[in-house]
């Protein structure tokens, strides 16, 4: 079976969000599972938006970020990227967590991908998370007092 490997990493505005407990948990994921593949598409579908609203924050929105797949030979690892910007039809950020599979990357690094390298995005408005899809994917595969930490303590509502 092939696995990709997620990191949840709940990032606040522009640091590093500090809790009580690791906020980095790592989850694998089959890579024909039918719950990631659907929230994947669903954040690519809606990409577009996300960027246009990134150009132009309205008041009350902070912590914008991407989910970037990084490949190393038959590795595959999704990371947070934040900060991020463009570089002509490119982007560029910051890695916002450790590598657990992949080694060609490290945390803090400035990596530069293409669009279809982002599997994800994600934004707080007023205290909720907005996007984020793959995160409510990873909290169906969390034990349950983990998944509602962080849906209590970062906004989510999946």
């Amino acid at each position: 079976m092939h696995f990709l490997l997620y990191t949840l990493v709940l990032v606040s505005s522009l640091s590093f969000a500090q809790a009580a407990r690791d906020d980095s948990e790592v989850v694998l994921v089959d890579k024909t599972d039918a719950d990631m593949t659907a929230a994947i598409s669903e954040a690519l579908s809606t990409l577009d938006d996300f960027l246009k609203i990134f150009a132009n924050p309205p008041k009350g929105t902070s912590g914008f970020k991407l989910k970037v797949m990084v490949k190393e030979g038959s590795h595959t690892e999704h990371f947070w990227v934040t900060p991020f910007h463009t570089v002509g039809d490119e982007f560029a950020g910051t890695l916002a967590n450790d590598p657990k599979v992949v080694k060609n990357v490290k945390m803090g690094e400035e990596i530069r991908f293409a669009r279809a390298d982002i599997s994800d995005w994600g934004y707080t408005k007023d205290g909720k998370q907005l996007g984020s899809y793959t995160v409510c994917v990873l909290f169906k595969k969390m034990p349950k007092d983990e998944a509602d930490y962080y849906r209590i303590n970062y906004g989510f509502d999946c």
